[in-house]
């Protein structure tokens, strides 16, 4: 190869390099997530399934970010928990903008017995104005272990569908 050639295949990947590196991670709001419990047992559990479905929402966050493709972003709700439950859906989707998402994951949990708990999970592009997903999960357990496992695996199913940089 001449000096000529070299420079020109240096110049093509130091650009391609630099593309790649310069795409920005896709920014995503995690809302909290809203939560339900019908299974009529007697004992008091609201500040245990409140930690777990606190924890549910933060391992989602932390999986996308790990990823590298995504950034979370915080939404600044005037009421916390910041829920799509919590407020009016157009104010609700105005903070995701606000908060400089282009997309945003909410939903809630609802635990029917003490085995089974229902989870609703969307997944909305606000830049296009889409649902990218909407998906009903089960999983069996009132424990922190099966709500962090409940947790990689929407973390999983949201990084299938979610577009990247």
């Amino acid at each position: 190869m001449n000096s000529r050639t070299i420079a020109t295949v240096w110049l093509a990947l130091s650009l391609s390099a630099g593309a790649a590196m310069a795409a920005e991670p896709v920014a995503v709001a995690v809302a909290d997530f809203d939560y339900t419990d019908t299974s009529g047992e007697i004992a008091d559990q609201v500040e245990a399934h409140r930690a777990r479905v606190a924890a549910f929402g933060q391992l989602l966050r932390d999986s996308l970010v790990a990823d590298g493709n995504y950034r979370v972003v915080r939404l600044d709700c005037p009421v916390h928990p910041c829920t799509a439950a919590s407020m009016p859906a157009d104010d609700f989707v105005a903070e995701a903008r606000r908060a400089g998402a282009r997309l945003m994951v909410y939903g809630g949990i609802r635990k029917m017995s003490t085995l089974v708990q229902w989870g609703e999970v969307q997944l909305v592009d606000l830049e296009r104005d889409q649902l990218l997903l909407r998906r009903t999960v089960t999983f069996r357990g009132d424990t922190d272990e099966a709500y962090r496992r409940a947790a990689g695996f929407v973390g999983e199913t949201l990084k299938d569908v979610m577009p990247k940089p």
